[in-house]
């Protein structure tokens, strides 16, 4: 049994579960849960941020077929007391009430702050924040109103979720090819927006998805920016414990 003293805090994000193949995200859905079933007992919470799903809707009586074996690990972590945090990304901002209810995880639809071993940290997906993208920052606001919502869930689920597959099928997730790079400090919206933040507060660590890079970022002598990285090229994720922070490889 793990020591209380011991414990550590997990970060990972950007599994796009269903991409791009059924085949593909069942090998990646069991090397996830895998990973998952070896970090339960050092882990004092677990916080997944965002685009789990390369898509997800929920109707009122129904949800996208699959990936069962990663909704019931995480039912059976927060049944053993484990906290599990779930952020909505850009690909499953239509994640509703079901994880919540079903799995018992608690979920974010904005950026949160929280404390961790005398260090403060900043936690979101990352999506639309920084300058720059007005047209997915448009496209999000359409997304996330309830009308829009209330619209598509008139579609019935067989060809709502078709058709939501069909439009994903040209995001990176999809082509399942690693050709994301650093395009420098003065270019890196997510780092753009870290420096904003600095100067109007002082945050030891910031944690991001989303840019589907692995990232250690050192912004100031005691300000650190870690993007998560994804799990179709990378698989990597990020270890809190009292002796540090640390970007790791599964």
């Amino acid at each position: 049994m793990t020591e209380v003293s011991d414990k550590r805090i997990y970060f990972a994000s950007d599994f796009h579960l269903g991409a791009p193949s059924y085949k593909a995200s069942l090998v990646r859905e069991k090397k996830i849960v895998a990973w998952l079933d070896h970090i339960k007992d050092s882990a004092l919470e677990i916080f997944l941020v965002g685009d789990i799903f390369d898509f997800w809707f929920e109707y009122k009586r129904a949800i996208p077929k699959g990936f069962v074996r990663l909704q019931g690990k995480i039912a059976e972590l927060t049944d053993a007391g484990i906290p599990v945090h779930v952020f909505t990304g850009n690909h499953d901002m239509w994640i509703f009430d079901y994880l919540p209810k079903e799995l018992g995880v608690q979920l974010y639809r904005e950026p949160i702050s929280r404390e961790f071993f005398g260090k403060n940290f900043y936690i979101g997906h990352g999506d639309g924040l920084g300058p720059g993208d007005r047209g997915y920052k448009f496209i999000k606001k359409v997304f996330a109103n309830r009308f829009s919502q209330w619209c598509f869930a008139r579609l019935h689920p067989n060809f709502g979720i078709w058709l939501a597959s069909k439009s994903s099928q040209t995001s990176r997730a999809k082509t399942g090819t690693d050709d994301e790079k650093y395009l420098g400090d003065e270019n890196e919206w997510l780092v753009l927006f870290c420096k904003a933040m600095l100067e109007k507060e002082h945050i030891d660590t910031f944690v991001f998805g989303h840019r589907h890079l692995p990232l250690e970022i050192k912004l100031t002598p005691t300000s650190t920016y870690y993007n998560l990285g994804e799990w179709i090229n990378y698989c990597t994720y990020l270890e809190v414990s009292s002796s540090g922070t640390e970007l790791k490889k599964w």
